[in-house]
């Protein structure tokens, strides 16, 4: 069921700062931000040769993000995501098999322009998981 990781999140209190961090400190190709208001972040993406990291900043008061910021103010680790090939297909077995998938079950579209789906947690050990349609 699962592709190869597309990229590790990690939450950020100051977008700048980190966008910066990864690009002047360590030389890496670092994205401009994009907002995505429907997932309460803005996000900046650093490129890799095998894979991406999002660095993910709370967008607004009701941000997911501004919650786990509160218990890691300097941030930390948020998601890993994996691709599928089929989203749905992928969402049905893992349902089946007792995963539980967050919000209303339905994909959303993500910074990719992609479907994704959110896995809980406590299903997986303490990571948040999340799927991406390739």
């Amino acid at each position: 069921m699962l592709g190869r990781v597309n990229h590790v999140a990690i939450a950020v209190p100051d977008l700048a700062a980190a966008t910066a961090a990864y690009n002047t400190t360590l030389g890496a190709k670092v994205t401009a931000p994009q907002a995505l208001p429907e997932h309460g972040v803005t996000v900046v993406f650093v490129e890799l040769p095998n894979t991406k990291i999002e660095l993910l900043e709370p967008l607004g008061e009701g941000s997911p993000i501004a919650a786990f910021l509160a218990k890691n103010a300097s941030g930390g680790i948020h998601h890993i995501c994996y691709e599928v090939e089929d989203i749905i297909a992928a969402r049905d077995e893992l349902k089946k098999n007792g995963a539980r998938v967050l919000g209303d079950g339905e994909p959303k579209i993500g910074a990719h322009n992609k479907p994704v789906l959110f896995l809980h947690p406590k299903d997986f050990f303490g990571t948040l998981i999340e799927l991406e349609q390739v």
